[in-house]
C-alpha cells in the first residue's frame, strides 16, 4: 500500500466496508451486478491519475516536498555504515 494520509486509509476503509459487507449482505443483486464494475472503475481511476500526475509533474520538472522525501527527517540516512567509507558530512565507521 503506497504512502498515504488518514484520509485516504478512511475512505478505502469505509468503501471496501460499504461493497464487501453491506451490499453483500443486503443488497446481493446489486453486488453480483456492479462489483467488478466499481473495482475495475477504482483501478482504472487510479491509474488514470497516476500517468495524468506523472505527465503533468514531471514533464513540467515539478518537484513535489512531502514527508517521504525526507526519509525519515534524518539527514543521516544517507550516510554509508560501511567501513573506512568517507563522505562528506556523515560520520566515519572504524
Amino acid at each position: 500500500m503506497p504512502p498515504a494520509t488518514a484520509v485516504n486509509y478512511t475512505s478505502w476503509i469505509i468503501l471496501g466496508f460499504l461493497s464487501g459487507f453491506v451490499l453483500y449482505r443486503y443488497r446481493p443483486d446489486w453486488w453480483r451486478r456492479h462489483n467488478y464494475v466499481l473495482s475495475g472503475a477504482l483501478d482504472a481511476g487510479l491509474a488514470f491519475m497516476g500517468v495524468l500526475l506523472y505527465f503533468s509533474l514531471g514533464l513540467e520538472d515539478i518537484s513535489l516536498s512531502w514527508w517521504g522525501n525526507d526519509l525519515d527527517g534524518c539527514p543521516l540516512a544517507t550516510c554509508p555504515t560501511a567501513k573506512g567509507v568517507i563522505v562528506e558530512g556523515c560520520p566515519v565507521y572504524t
